[in-house]
């Protein structure tokens, strides 16, 4: 039976009427039935809320004060049940015996720390496995810490003494004071090594340093290649330059010493002079050039003469007075020394130099147990 249009527009009141009047009583219905459980909701809401954000506070705070990784500083919380003091010895203790597991593992990242006086330098090196950690600010502030303490142990060197070694066994039982926000206080080399490895997550080894000092007439030059902040760099090179006449002009010393500790550093010298080279290095080497001109098939004569020429360019190499200049190449470095010389109106020579890079000799392999080579030392 179809309906008027009349009847639809009535049958279609009274639903919408039916439907609106069942939304509202049941809304009441919760209203009246459940307003005190709501109430006791909220209460319970606004709680776990107020405990929730005191819980990221303290996951704030012990990661602040530890730099540890948030699933250790929150798993640490939750043991200690949320007691941050008991919580910070708790990742120390973790940190130490995770540190000890890593001291295995391969370490050639890190830098150079630099620390010195006028007459005197103290280079170490600082190893961790990646450039991230080398770039933290607690590791470089260790870094820089371990250069002053090495400069401390050289203090009772001679004067125009050659550079001289100050390895970890001269080092990690000394007292060391930090004055990091974050690791602060006195405690020993080997334990700050120690927590700032348990801290960093990585294998943190303190693997060599040296100390070098000049003359009373004497300039020590240093320059840090790859330098992120004062007195640290990945490259290095210290050069002590040594005049007859006390009262030469200083500025001149230490301009040219400056240069001359740059060149050390991209040059790569091994010797001093020609004399200095050692019997092995230079036996080596004929044997080499001399088997690279025997394949010419030239006369014995002629084969002579090229080893004569080329061993002169493997002096020009590796010889830091035959070296040409590298700031101006017209110039070697023995000439650079004679009109310095001339200008400041007294002989002046190297005393002795020194070149260290980052990570150099490290086989980067873990199966690799290679030694290391000690620096480059004249």
């Amino acid at each position: 039976m179809a309906l008027s249009s009349a009847t639809k527009r009535f049958l279609g009141s009274i639903l919408h009427n039916r439907l609106l009047s069942s939304s509202f009583t049941y809304t009441d219905s919760r209203c009246d039935v459940g307003g005190g459980g709501l109430a006791i909701f909220s209460r319970s809401f606004s709680a776990e809320v107020s405990s929730s954000s005191n819980q990221m506070n303290l996951i704030k705070q012990l990661r602040e004060r530890t730099s540890a990784p948030i699933k250790d500083v929150k798993a640490a919380l939750i043991q200690c049940n949320w007691d941050i003091e008991a919580a910070q010895k708790d990742l120390r203790k973790r940190g130490k015996v995770l540190a000890s597991k890593k001291s295995a593992r391969t370490a050639a990242e890190g830098f150079l720390a630099l620390a010195q006086t006028e007459s005197k330098a103290a280079l170490i090196e600082l190893n961790c496995e990646t450039d991230f950690v080398a770039r933290n600010d607690i590791f470089q502030h260790l870094a820089l810490s371990l250069a002053k303490q090495a400069l401390l142990v050289g203090g009772a060197s001679q004067q125009g003494a050659e550079p001289f070694q100050v390895g970890p066994e001269n080092l990690e039982d000394l007292k060391l004071y930090l004055e990091h926000p974050k690791i602060s206080g006195e405690t020993t080399v080997q334990n700050a090594i120690t927590e700032v490895a348990a801290m960093m997550g990585e294998n943190v080894r303190f693997r060599r340093g040296f100390v070098m000092s000049t003359s009373l007439n004497g300039v020590l030059s240093t320059y840090l290649h790859t330098s992120p902040q004062p007195g640290l760099g990945r490259i290095a090179g210290i050069l002590t330059l040594e005049v007859e006449d006390g009262n030469s002009q200083l500025d001149a010393l230490q301009r040219v010493g400056s240069e001359l500790a740059m060149h050390v550093v991209a040059a790569k010298p091994l010797f001093l002079t020609k004399d200095l080279v050692s019997s092995e290095a230079l036996a080596s080497e004929r044997e080499i050039l001399k088997s690279q001109a025997e394949t010419t098939g030239k006369s014995q004569m002629a084969i002579d003469k090229m080893v004569e020429g080329r061993l002169r360019k493997y002096f020009e190499d590796v010889v830091l007075m035959e070296q040409k200049f590298v700031m101006n190449d017209a110039l070697n470095v023995k000439t650079l020394l004679n009109n310095l010389s001339n200008e400041v109106g007294s002989p002046v020579k190297i005393g002795s130099f020194f070149r260290m890079e980052v990570g150099e000799g490290i086989q980067r392999l873990e199966e690799s147990s290679a030694s290391e080579p000690v620096a480059q030392v004249v």
